[in-house]
């Protein structure tokens, strides 16, 4: 099987997400590192645009969103799997509230304290302070403010449901082993661990607590570093892989047409291509870039919009 590419950076939240992923799975992966902020121009060169952090890649296939990144991992490596079959509706929705509505209530409860911005940012100089706040600013699109009592109000409430997910002993949100919720609610409250100044607001709920332990042990599994321009030259001398998944057609718009597809939520820029494929859950198009050769770009259905150019 060729080499899992993970384009990412270290404080990601959302790369956290599928890094636990790959330990859970014991996925071996290639780590190439991305700035946080723009230019990306190794990134945006295989993925036409699309800027949001992480992108999975294999070969010249290129997988955006974490929700669709988890069930390619889900189809390389069923076991241990991340839906079990009795509960994976539930699952994946509660996997969907957490990286939308508590994502969106941990950002602002963060980033309205400047302490805790320094912790997240790594003691930023004022000037790459003043590039990321400008480059965010741009980037959020359409994704809710919430103001700091907001957030803060919020947040004790969601804790206090886990907490009570939680009670009597059980390990995990949902069972005896962790699904894709666990995972997707993990990586938001790994980011409130990260900033040191504002995590004590975790110690309000004990079983979350203990389950953040339980879920940081998991861990990433083996990794290699890889450059950017090695993941490039991948891209170029491989050939995407053959499509087989039946066409659903609920935009009346042809296989082969040229379209864009874009996040309706944030980071809004779109990827033009040849729409290769339109499944039940996932889109695809086809580009061709100097620098990655022909690569196909995967989305998940959910969250972002197919046009018609």
């Amino acid at each position: 099987m060729p080499d899992l590419i993970f384009h990412h950076y270290h404080n990601s939240p959302f790369s956290e997400k599928i890094r636990t992923i790959f330990g859970y799975k014991k996925l071996p992966w290639k780590s190439v590192l991305i700035p946080a902020i723009m230019p990306k121009p190794n990134l945006t060169a295989l993925t036409g645009g699309y800027r949001k952090t992480p992108v999975l890649q294999i070969g010249a296939d290129i997988y955006c969103d974490t929700a669709l990144i988890a069930n390619v991992l889900e189809r390389i490596a069923p076991t241990p799997g991340l839906y079990p079959p009795e509960i994976a509706g539930m699952a994946r929705t509660l996997a969907q509230w957490a990286d939308s509505t508590l994502f969106w209530t941990v950002i602002p409860y963060i980033f309205s304290q400047p302490a805790a911005i320094q912790s997240i940012l790594g003691g930023a100089t004022p000037e790459q302070m003043k590039a990321f706040a400008a480059d965010r600013a741009g980037f959020r699109g359409n994704a809710p403010r919430m103001s700091a009592g907001e957030a803060t109000g919020s947040l004790l409430e969601y804790l206090r449901r886990l907490d009570g997910m939680l009670a009597d002993g059980k390990q995990y949100l949902l069972g005896a082993q962790p699904c894709i919720a666990d995972f997707s609610v993990y990586h938001c409250l790994w980011f409130v661990q990260k900033a040191k100044e504002v995590a004590s607001i975790i110690d309000r709920a004990p079983h979350v607590q203990a389950w953040l332990g339980r879920m940081a042990a998991i861990g990433h599994h083996s990794h290699d570093a890889m450059p950017g321009e090695q993941a490039l030259e991948i891209a170029r001398s491989s050939s995407p892989a053959a499509i087989d998944a039946p066409f659903v057609d609920t935009f009346g718009i042809a296989l082969g047409e040229q379209v864009t597809i874009a996040p309706t939520d944030y980071g809004l820029d779109p990827v033009e291509g040849e729409l290769v494929m339109a499944a039940e859950n996932e889109l695809a198009v086809r580009r061709t870039d100097p620098q990655a050769g022909t690569v196909v770009v995967h989305f998940p259905r959910i969250g972002f919009q197919l046009k018609k150019i």
